[in-house]
């Protein structure tokens, strides 16, 4: 199993070093978002806690982050249909390897790509007056791997129902970003509408930004700590989980996927 792991990923990181587009893609978009949005709403933004003094861009910083991950796991769910559709992931499923082994693998890569390309962001950090010391790197890092591993897989079971990037596309917009802005990382769940509240406290991206948050800003107005970490990993799990079960029923398919 970790060998078919192991070669799933190694895989994605040699095409992602081949198609070096990607990592402006991912990057330039939140840095745009960052640079534009904090400067815009630097001024007229009031969040309910005091102790964000920085600004916009101070408070927006790990969500940029959180954003960095989505695109990534976003760019790593397009492979999968890229891979189905040129049959090399039907060999794959026809050889004698776990299920679960295809989805870690998978996820894997995209989870690192996410992470490595998010802690390239984190250089702008003193921009924005976040005084990120040697010591917090590890917790921001570990965080950014548990919230790049949620959302990898679930882009992965996305992207596995899908036979078209348009389908994958439609769903992606109508899901994944909405998720992003709701996650705490454009505004504090604080003085929002009350069913937008509940949205954010159900989205489980939620816990990941602040969790981040807790990290480099020192407070969050979000979920607390230790809980935000548990719900990060839970996610990250189920959605294992939900990989494996939709591979397995393609594999009983006969390898023939469900059509946008």
């Amino acid at each position: 199993m970790l060998l078919a792991s192991y070669t799933l990923w190694r895989r994605d990181i040699v095409r992602f070093v081949r198609q070096r587009g990607r990592l402006s893609g991912a990057l330039g978009t939140p840095l745009v978002f960052w640079a534009l949005l904090g400067s815009g709403f630097g001024r007229s933004f009031q969040a309910g806690d005091p102790r964000i003094g920085g600004g916009y861009l101070e408070y927006f910083f790990p969500g940029a982050l959180a954003l960095i991950v989505l695109f990534t796991a976003i760019f790593s769910a397009m492979s999968v249909i890229d891979d189905r559709q040129a049959g090399f992931l039907q060999g794959v499923l026809v050889a004698p390897v776990s299920r679960l082994s295809i989805v870690l693998g998978k996820v894997l890569g995209g989870t690192t790509l996410a992470v490595g390309q998010a802690s390239v962001f984190l250089i702008l950090a003193p921009f924005a007056n976040l005084p990120i010391t040697w010591a917090g790197i590890p917790a921001v890092v570990f965080e950014l791997l548990l919230v790049g591993f949620g959302v990898t897989g679930l882009g992965f079971v996305i992207a596995w129902l899908f036979d078209s990037t348009q389908g994958f596309h439609a769903i992606i917009n109508l899901l994944l970003m909405p998720m992003w802005m709701l996650s705490g990382a454009m505004f504090p769940a604080t003085g929002a509408a009350p069913w937008l509240r509940a949205l954010m406290a159900l989205n489980p991206l939620t816990y990941g930004v602040s969790a981040l948050q807790w990290s480099i800003l020192g407070h969050s107005e979000g979920p607390a700590f230790w809980p935000s970490i548990l719900v990060s990993a839970g996610f990250g799990l189920a959605m294992l989980v939900a990989g494996g079960l939709v591979v397995n029923l393609h594999g009983r398919q006969g390898g023939q996927g469900r059509s946008a």
